[in-house]
């Protein structure tokens, strides 16, 4: 019968796992074989690389000169050199002195060039002028050429320095403070893929004054241009909180949830925004407020916020740099964004009060809540519709959304205007200089307008996607049956004081929404999932912020004096006006 031996069984002395570098057997000692460091990050390379000469110190470990590679001495390692136990891989190579020695290329003729191939090493031309270099590509040499580099060269190279414009950063709407908390952050992607059906709303309450529109405004082309007037007249513009007609309805109970168009269109169309912008959400006991802040971006138009390359401010003074500290700051651009904004504002609230006929008006059910009889000045013509939606997904759901919506004039008719019949928004698109930063490759307005008006458009809405959704969702909500757009320009490029109505295009609310893409479902969507998200905060004030360089909304909790300080110095404002003068 066989027998069995246990082999021996060597202990760890050192009580951990694993054999003991002490106690480890003579036949299993790793005798004579050479070990190269390593680092984790190495890469792993070729098993036989004939090509790299770089890394190869066979010849210098034997004496023998070094020889180039054959692609140039200027090739460019694929892996990278590895810094880390580099010098000891040497230890593996297999050195055969008679062999290297013996070796000699024997085929040292250069290759004949190919046939019928135009991109040749040396230069060859052909009838339309163009030559051809080295490197493949044409150079101008006629009719029909291009530079150097293969891009071509007419008006200047397209995509010219882009990775810069993606890198231009933006500065917050508003500063965060260490204080603050972040609750809740939400990509944009992820908002694109809400979605909520919302039935026909139900009219609350109608205040103000609107005048009819002119309709000889529709009639003008570039031929027949009229001028844009100065014309002083005051609208408010006042925040949810302030508003008194919206403090009524809270102790009715009407809604959970109260805002105003303007600020409730910026968060519906957030997947197009740009810019940054931030929203006060105020929160007392079952209640929702969406507020602005005075002076924030709710209070002025953008300028070509979507453009590939849009208008841009002057970056501030270093002021760790003392030559641009001391230096004396320049005046501001015309075209830069912030003077396109404020300008883009005048024109939007002129040409609404220039276009209306103020001999014939239409009262609503009540007079304009914010005009005080201390007031001398005239109003501009304004209706406010207080409507509410119903946000719920199921009967149970008591989630709805009291809006100030607001309309600017009315087509006269058979129906009534308190009843929402012919209602008009009137906005403005403003064209400043199709040669300056910031255009986005926008036609001359002048010459494009009456001809390839389609091509102004499709710029326009490429441009101010943003901007255009905005409006479109605005006249939506205050149910307006036209929304009226002006194309104004400056008189004089270089001169941002005088402006002409080029033309005024008519369009349905609906219909415009569907050419621009806008879905209102996810619209709603977005509003009921914010809702949501701060319906399950304690009570507080908090502040919903769009990054200035990332597409992300972010939800901080702020304390309760956070913005006092402006709300103070504005205190005034919700009997203040808003004049277009400004």
């Amino acid at each position: 019968m066989a027998s069995f031996t246990l082999p021996p069984i060597h202990d760890n002395p050192d009580g951990g796992w694993g054999p003991s570098s002490s106690n480890i057997p003579e036949q299993f000692k790793f005798k004579d074989i050479p070990y190269a460091p390593y680092s984790k990050s190495d890469k792993l390379g070729r098993f036989a690389d004939w090509n790299d000469t770089t890394g190869d110190t066979r010849q210098t470990a034997v004496g023998l000169p070094s020889t180039r590679d054959a692609r140039g001495p200027n090739r460019s390692r694929r892996d990278g050199a590895q810094a880390f136990g580099s010098g000891t891989a040497s230890a593996f190579a297999y050195f055969h002195v008679e062999d290297e020695s013996s070796f000699s290329l024997v085929d040292n003729k250069a290759a004949p060039p190919r046939r019928g191939g135009g991109f040749t090493r040396g230069r060859a031309t052909n009838r339309g002028g163009m030559s051809f270099t080295n490197r493949g590509v044409a150079q101008r040499g006629g009719r029909g050429g291009f530079n150097n580099r293969g891009g071509a060269q007419r008006g200047g190279r397209k995509g010219w320095r882009d990775w810069e414009k993606t890198n231009r950063t933006r500065e917050s709407s508003v500063a965060i403070s260490p204080q603050w908390t972040m609750l809740e952050e939400i990509e944009f992607h992820r908002l694109a893929k809400l979605k909520l059906e919302v039935d026909e709303p139900e009219d609350i309450d109608t205040y103000g004054r609107v005048f009819a529109y002119d309709k000889s405004y529709d009639r003008i082309t570039t031929k027949t241009e009229r001028p844009l007037q100065l014309v002083d007249r005051i609208k408010y513009n006042t925040t949810t909180s302030d508003d008194p007609v919206i403090q009524q309805l809270v102790s009715k109970n009407v809604a959970n949830v109260y805002t105003t168009d303007a600020i409730l269109s910026v968060l519906m169309c957030a997947p197009r925004s740009v810019n940054p912008w931030d929203i006060v959400i105020l929160r007392e006991g079952n209640n929702l407020y969406f507020d602005k802040r005075d002076g924030g971006p709710f209070d002025t138009v953008t300028v070509n916020e979507n453009a590939s390359d849009p208008p841009q401010d002057p970056a501030p003074p270093n002021p760790n740099n003392p030559a641009e500290k001391t230096a004396v700051p320049e005046p501001p651009s015309i075209n830069s964004a912030t003077s396109l904004s404020l300008e883009a504002t005048y024109i939007n609230q002129n040409f609404g009060f220039q276009s209306v006929q103020e001999n014939i008006a239409a009262d609503f059910a009540h007079s304009n809540p914010f005009y005080g009889p201390e007031e001398t000045e005239p109003l501009a013509s304004c209706g406010y519709r207080y409507r509410v939606f119903d946000l719920g997904i199921t009967e149970d759901e008591d989630v709805k959304i009291c809006i100030r919506t607001e309309v600017d004039a009315y087509v006269p008719g058979p129906g009534n205007p308190q009843e929402g019949h012919g209602l008009v928004t009137i906005r403005a698109l403003n064209e400043f200089d199709p040669r300056a930063q910031g255009a986005g490759g926008a036609p001359d307005w002048r010459s494009k307008l009456d001809s390839q008006r389609g091509a102004v458009v499709a710029t326009e809405m490429k441009n101010n996607s943003c901007k255009l959704a905005k409006w479109t969702v605005q006249s939506v909500l205050a149910g307006a049956e036209l929304m009226k757009i002006g194309y104004i320009s400056r008189g004089n490029p270089k001169d941002n004081t005088r402006h002409v109505i080029l033309s005024t295009a008519s369009m349905r609310p609906t219909d415009f929404a569907a050419q621009l893409n806008v879905s209102l479902a996810n619209g709603w969507g977005i509003v009921r999932t914010i809702t949501d998200l701060c319906m399950k905060m304690p009570e507080g004030k908090y502040v919903l912020i769009k990054d200035p360089n990332k597409s992300v909304i972010r939800l901080y909790a702020v304390p309760m004096t956070a913005f006092t300080t402006e709300d103070e110095e504005g205190e005034g404002y919700e009997g203040d006006e808003h004049e277009s003068a400004a």
